[in-house]
């Protein structure tokens, strides 16, 4: 119970909340549109804006770092989709392409930066890569949360032709509804969600965050607002459940904590959930056993 009430904890539980709770509405869309690892690709690209922007404004701040992580991530997808749409490479390809390309730009930068006498204070790079929650600051949950309810409200206000464009692209241009429009609204929540969440759970961890509860979801549920809820309940359980244990045992990081409760959650529900791998495995041996 002191863990619960201590300020750290709170601090960085409603941070890694929010941020978990606006990643698993978010990330539902990439889910349902057959991207999922979209999110793997830009979530890598940022790394080097990070760096870039630590060498150009000289400090580890956050709010700085993310206008790097931003600018990187937009140009991560754009050339995800102008490989795509102008030569044979397929949209997997493209992805690995830029997800090795970007992040090892900016493994080469963190090395160059961490070996120059001229930059000083760049140990806390690495906390951009697999994260580093514990030393969030009050500042870092309020770009969280500006970052969240931008992108939730955005999702709010589009949610029906949103959703007509995940399940019916045709119809959706049927209805003139743009898809540059609509792929430039994602990017928008998505890469905001991406830049704030760095911190968090860094680089490498947060597409989980987009990916996992929405495929929970699915599992237990057949109606999109169903798996939006159930995923984003999820999350954030797993987020406040991630966050204690990291502050509760010494040596655990937040992050990988929280990545760690989401994934047990994914595997139980792959066991026992009924659109589960196991449990239609026994329903098609009930079926052959009855013929």
């Amino acid at each position: 119970m002191d863990i619960l009430s201590s300020y750290s904890f709170i601090i960085v539980m409603l941070g890694t909340l929010v941020l978990a709770v606006a990643c698993a509405c978010i990330g539902s869309i990439s889910v349902f549109k057959g991207q999922s690892l979209i999110g793997d690709a830009i979530g890598h690209a940022t790394f080097p804006g990070v760096v870039l922007a630590f060498m150009i404004f000289g400090v580890l701040d956050s709010a700085y770092l993310i206008i790097g992580a931003i600018v990187f991530g937009i140009l991560a997808f754009h050339l995800i989709q102008k490989i795509t749409d102008h030569s044979k490479v397929t949209l997997d390809s493209a992805l690995a392409l830029i997800l090795s390309g970007f992040f090892g730009l900016g493994l080469v930068l963190k090395s160059y930066v961490q070996g120059h006498p001229n930059f000083n204070g760049s140990q806390g790079i690495d906390d951009f890569i697999f994260g580093q929650a514990a030393y969030m600051l009050r500042s870092d949950v309020y770009l969280i949360i500006a970052a969240a309810v931008v992108s939730l409200l955005l999702f709010y206000v589009f949610y029906q032709p949103i959703k007509i464009y995940i399940f019916d692209q045709t119809f959706s241009q049927t209805l003139g509804i743009k898809q540059s429009l609509m792929n430039g609204l994602v990017l928008i929540m998505t890469i905001s969600l991406i830049a704030v969440g760095l911190k968090a759970v860094g680089a490498i961890l947060i597409v989980n965050l987009l990916i996992a509860p929405t495929v929970i979801g699915r599992l237990w549920c057949t109606s999109y607002p169903y798996v939006l809820a159930l995923g984003m309940i999820v999350a954030g359980i797993s987020a406040f459940i991630g966050t204690y244990l990291s502050t509760a045992f010494v040596g655990i990081a937040t992050g990988p904590a929280i990545i760690l409760v989401l994934s047990c959650a994914l595997l139980i529900s792959l066991i026992v959930a009924p659109s589960g791998p196991i449990k239609a495995l026994i329903n098609k041996r009930r079926v052959g056993n009855q013929l």
